[in-house]
């Protein structure tokens, strides 16, 4: 086997298990490692993303033990193509789950869509019709990852730019389902629901208030681009490039309003700012948490003390 790839083979954790503290992460980024461990930064979790970590050793996994060594971490996948028509890659799914033996995450999560065709790659988190067919193969998916990984997973609603005639499911209801007839967990992103509504041209205070909520085990919160399609109308991009917008921020606290307070991420993928830039925008977020305490902030400083 090449020595180069993450395998079972590796040892498992020597990290304790622990659960999200009720504040806010963001998404670790390499060039902000050395800034996070000399301020003994005062964030909640940091987000992976599994596949830049399925190689074996090197800098990354340097990188990652000392931070897993102060923050709990949540594993979060990009290419596992849970929404695809063929099946799971199984040499991926082994490389996923020696991450999670090694790492201990706290929370594990992928997304609806797809990313593969046979042994094509694509670069992207695309789209699915809602059907009874990609249903059962959805949850077929979730199924085979959760009984190999010997945990549940969470699940997250997509950003999209195009539907589906053949659909007879809507997305709140086909989320719905899939966790019912799975036993995975829901992520709910936020800016996601503010992107697909606008494309779609509903309200996003709709989705939400349908959503099942109480599923949800973790939110993200991201930054997104303005475009136009070629009919000129307004379309929104999930390009995870900038600060959370105020419409956004105003839907993290219907979420939080109906869910109690949820462990919250930020993602910030492209056009990286500066660690201090990112960490204000946790700041942002840990204060909206602590506001949708419905008593006291005690629990909240408390988690702060000992996260």
């Amino acid at each position: 086997m090449n020595a180069t790839i993450l395998t079972s083979q590796m040892p498992t954790s020597r990290f304790n298990s622990t659960d999200l503290p009720i504040r806010a992460g963001v998404g670790l980024k390499a060039e902000h490692v050395d800034d996070i461990l000399q301020s003994s930064a005062d964030i909640g979790f940091f987000e992976i993303h599994a596949e830049n970590y399925m190689g074996a050793g090197g800098m990354p996994h340097a990188q990652l033990t000392k931070i897993r060594e102060k923050y709990p971490i949540s594993l979060h996948g990009v290419g596992m193509s849970i929404g695809g028509s063929g099946d799971i890659d199984a040499e991926h799914l082994a490389r996923f789950k020696t991450l999670i033996d090694i790492y201990n995450p706290s929370m594990v999560s992928e997304h609806l869509a797809w990313s593969t065709h046979h042994d094509i790659f694509y670069n992207d988190l695309l789209p699915l019709p809602y059907t009874d067919e990609t249903l059962a193969k959805v949850v077929e998916h979730i199924d085979q990852v959760q009984s190999v990984i010997g945990r549940q997973i969470l699940i997250e609603n997509p950003s999209t730019y195009v539907t589906f005639k053949e659909s007879h499911w809507s997305e709140v209801d086909f989320m719905a389902q899939i966790a019912k007839r799975s036993g995975c967990a829901l992520l709910f992103d936020v800016n996601n629901v503010f992107v697909s509504a606008t494309n779609h041209g509903y309200k996003p205070a709709d989705y939400i208030n349908a959503y099942p909520l109480h599923l949800v085990k973790e939110i993200h919160l991201a930054g997104h681009a303005t475009d136009s399609d070629d009919h000129g109308e307004k379309l929104l991009i999930d390009a995870h490039d900038r600060e959370v917008c105020e419409d956004v921020w105003a839907l993290y606290k219907l979420t939080l309003s109906k869910t109690g307070p949820t462990p919250s991420l930020i993602e910030w993928d492209n056009e990286v700012p500066t660690w201090a830039t990112l960490e204000l925008e946790a700041k942002k977020a840990d204060a909206i948490l602590i506001n949708s305490y419905p008593d006291s902030k005690s629990a909240y400083h408390s988690q702060k003390a000992t996260a």
